[in-house]
């Protein structure tokens, strides 16, 4: 099923936003000094052994194989795990952050090849990637210019997966700053998929327009980011319960923007937070797409 449009505007208005907000520079309260909600040694340990290698610097070498999935674009270039036996499985497009499909994001989609999704990380910058936050904005920015083919591109991810015989064809999409904005908007004007799973990135707080989510959505915040604060938050849950649309979505206290991805840059402020939104995600995903 193909979804009616709200428009370009609307995708462009999220993935510039997300601009605002430099993925993962943030400090956490630990960062200042601040360790009192800091988990003690043993339990920190046991969160962390919970959570994905990759977002507490522990991935692996990589597993997955790069995919070209746009008809007629070899520069796009996406990667691709797949979880091990016969399937079928349900499957994950993965969206990355503003600055490009970098080796973290590729690691991620091993480790959640291993919970048993067939995961493609999608590329949305042709092959591209920032170093700089100029780099990023400008990656960004073209992005902007022809948000159309933002959408065709992630539908072009959804089909690839629909189309393998090694997935029940139940798709959830997942992001991360920009990439969590850009998710928001693909649940609302791609094709039709199963799941909606947003980590700090950029919301919406117009019920009319978040009514047509035909499907649960979860979300991670955290309390200290200055881009997305908790109140714009809790405007966005206010308006999917007005749209009538079932949600996870929580902030967490004493970390910033881009806790999740990096448990590694302050692990004693963060690995409690970032197991607790593992565990949310992994019942999440359960519940709308099957394990």
């Amino acid at each position: 099923m193909t979804r009616t449009p709200h428009g370009s505007r609307l995708l462009a208005t999220l993935a510039l936003a997300a601009t605002a907000a430099a993925c993962g520079v943030q400090p956490d309260a630990g960062a200042n000094g601040d360790t009192e909600s800091a988990a003690p040694g043993g339990a920190m340990e046991e969160a962390a052994a919970s959570l994905p290698p990759a977002i507490v610097g522990r991935g692996g070498p990589l597993e997955g194989t790069d995919l070209e999935y746009v008809d007629g674009d070899t520069a796009t270039t996406g990667y691709l795990a797949v979880p091990d036996g016969p399937g079928p499985f349900p499957a994950l497009v993965i969206i990355h952050e503003w600055d490009g499909l970098q080796s973290r994001v590729r690691e991620l989609a091993d480790d959640l090849a291993d919970e048993g999704y067939v995961t493609l990380a999608a590329d949305l910058f042709g092959g591209r990637t920032g170093s700089t936050p100029d780099e990023n904005r400008a990656l960004v920015a073209e992005v902007n210019e022809n948000p159309d083919r933002m959408i065709a591109n992630l539908n072009a991810a959804v089909a690839y997966l629909r189309g393998r015989e090694d997935v029940t064809g139940r798709v959830g999409a997942m992001g991360w700053c920009f990439g969590g904005g850009i998710a928001l908007s693909f649940g609302l004007d791609g094709d039709n998929h199963e799941a909606t799973a947003i980590f700090y990135g950029r919301l919406l707080d117009d019920p009319e327009v978040l009514a047509s989510l035909d499907h649960a959505v979860y979300g991670t915040f955290g309390e200290l980011d200055g881009g997305i604060p908790p109140e714009a938050v809790a405007t966005f849950e206010a308006a999917l319960d007005s749209a009538g649309v079932e949600h996870d979505v929580h902030v967490y206290d004493d970390v910033g923007h881009g806790f999740w991805l990096r448990v590694d840059e302050d692990p004693a402020t963060r690995t409690a937070p970032a197991a607790d939104a593992w565990a949310r995600l992994k019942a999440y995903l359960d519940r709308t797409l099957g394990a």
